[in-house]
C-alpha cells in the first residue's frame, strides 16, 4: 500500500472511531503526554488513567514533580509496577526544571537523551505534543505493522526491529501526525489485538498480508520461551507494643529500588538475630502459607512471618538511627512507595487490627 493511501485510512478511521477523550487528551502539551506515555509502557490504558489522573492531581506541572520527594513519587507509582519508570521520571522531571528551564525538547534525538525515554516515547511526545514527523513503535503499533506487512519474527530481535522501524518511518505523515500516531496505537488497542483481533473492522484488512495468508495470530513472532528461576524469602511482618510495622528502605537502584518493605531473611533461623540487631525482643512468631510474586526475570517465593516484639532498651534509638528504616502506624500512614505485594500485605494488617 502506498504510504499516502496508508495514512488516509488509518485517519479517515481514526477521525469516526478514534479514542479522543482519554484525560491526557485535554489540553495537550508535553508534561502529560510524556507522563501518560511513561505510564502506559508495560500497562494498559484501563488501568493508568485513574493513576494518571491522581499523579497529574498532585505533580501539576513538572516543577512540581522535580520538587517532590522520591517517596512522593513512588507512593503515586505503587501498584503501577516497574517502578525504575517513577525513578526515571523523577531524574528526568529534576532536569527539565533545572536545566532546561522547564521546557521539554521538541526533538526525538534530544528527548531520547532523557532518563526513561526511548525512541518509541521521545517519537510518540515529539508527534503527539509537538506535532512533529516522528514514528512510534510501542506494542500496539508492532502488531499492527507486523501483521499488515507480514514481518517473521520476534520484534525484540534487533533485526526484526529495525524491519518494523523501517516500516513505521515509511508510513509515518508529515501533516496530522498527532493525530496518526494516536490513531496507531487505538488500532493495536481496540482492533488488532493480541487474541481476538477484529479484522473486518479495521481500515488496513483490504492490503494486510497476515489477514489474507490466513494467519494472523502468527504475526508478531512470539519471544522464545524460557524457564524462569525461582527465588525464595521471608517477609518480617514485625510489630512493636504499640502496633505498629517496621518498614526499611530499599537501595535507590536495584529490584524494588527506594521502595520501602518489610525486613527480609532466608531462613526461619535468623529471626532472632535480626530482632535482635533491632533492639527488639521477639515474643511471638506465626508463619503464613506461601504466596508468589513473579517479575519479568524470576518468581519470588515468599512467606510472610508475623512477629510481635516487645521492647528492651534500645530498641527506639536502633531504629530511629536508621535512616532507611522505620516505624509505620496503620492508624496514621505515611505517603510511602511500595511494592504491591506489601501494599497487600499492610491493607490485610488494617482490616484485622
Amino acid at each position: 500500500m502506498q504510504p499516502a493511501k496508508f495514512q488516509q485510512s488509518v485517519l479517515r478511521w481514526f477521525d469516526q472511531y478514534g479514542r479522543t477523550h482519554l484525560p491526557w487528551q485535554q489540553n495537550v502539551a508535553a508534561y502529560p503526554v510524556w507522563i501518560s506515555e511513561i505510564m502506559l509502557q508495560q500497562t494498559q490504558v484501563t488501568t493508568v488513567i485513574p493513576y494518571f489522573k491522581r499523579f497529574m492531581a498532585s505533580f501539576p506541572t513538572v516543577q512540581d514533580l522535580a520538587a517532590a520527594s522520591t517517596d512522593e513519587v513512588l507512593h503515586h507509582w505503587t501498584g503501577l509496577g516497574y517502578y525504575a519508570r517513577a525513578r526515571n521520571l523523577h531524574k528526568t522531571a529534576q532536569h527539565v526544571s533545572q536545566e532546561l528551564g522547564g521546557k521539554f525538547p521538541t526533538e526525538v534525538e534530544a528527548l531520547c537523551k532523557l532518563s526513561g525515554i526511548g525512541r518509541s516515547t521521545a517519537g510518540a511526545i515529539s508527534a503527539i505534543a509537538f506535532n512533529q514527523k516522528a514514528a512510534i513503535l510501542d506494542g500496539n503499533v508492532k502488531r499492527v505493522l507486523a501483521r499488515f506487512s507480514a514481518i517473521d519474527g520476534w520484534p525484540g530481535k534487533a533485526d526484526v526491529a529495525d524491519k518494523l522501524w523501517t516500516i513505521a518511518e515509511i508510513y509515518t505523515p508529515k501533516e496530522r501526525v498527532a493525530n496518526y500516531t494516536q490513531a496507531m496505537m487505538d488500532l493495536g488497542a481496540t482492533l488488532c489485538t493480541r487474541t481476538t483481533p477484529e479484522c473486518t473492522r479495521c481500515p488496513l484488512v483490504q492490503e494486510c498480508k497476515a489477514y489474507h495468508q490466513g494467519n494472523i495470530l502468527e504475526y508478531p513472532g512470539k519471544k522464545p520461551k524460557k524457564v524462569l528461576p525461582t527465588k525464595k524469602t521471608y517477609f518480617l511482618m514485625i510489630k512493636n507494643p504499640q502496633g505498629e510495622l517496621l518498614l526499611e528502605q530499599n537501595p535507590p537502584a536495584g529490584l524494588w529500588g527506594g521502595l520501602w518493605v518489610f525486613p527480609r531473611c532466608s531462613h526461619l533461623d535468623d529471626i532472632p538475630t535480626v530482632c535482635k540487631s533491632l533492639g527488639v525482643t521477639l515474643q511471638h512468631q506465626s508463619v503464613l502459607s506461601r504466596k508468589r510474586h513473579t517479575f519479568s526475570h524470576f518468581h519470588l517465593d515468599y512467606q510472610v512471618v508475623e512477629i510481635n516484639t516487645s521492647f528492651d532498651g534500645n530498641q527506639v534509638s536502633c531504629v530511629e538511627d536508621r535512616q532507611n528504616q522505620l516505624w509505620y502506624n496503620l492508624q496514621s500512614p505515611l505517603s510511602l512507595g511500595m511494592p504491591a505485594p506489601i501494599k497487600v500485605l499492610i491493607e490485610r494488617a488494617l482490616t484485622i487490627k
